[in-house]
């Protein structure tokens, strides 16, 4: 299911170094804040879930 809304991540704070993601039908997209309109990366539901879980794990 696709999603227009952006989420911003709860750890960027106000150093304006962020990122944000969104669900598409493929998984997930993702994009900087700062070039918003640059381009955006959109991983499968496996590169993903292997994302989050990397990051969770640190």
């Amino acid at each position: 299911m696709m999603n227009e809304h952006w989420k911003k991540s709860t750890y960027s704070g106000g150093s304006g170094s962020c990122v944000e993601a969104r669900a598409i039908a493929q998984g997930a997209a993702i994009r900087d804040t700062q070039n918003r309109e640059l381009a955006e990366l959109s991983l499968p539901n496996t590169e993903w879930t292997a994302l989050l879980h990397a990051l969770h794990t640190r």
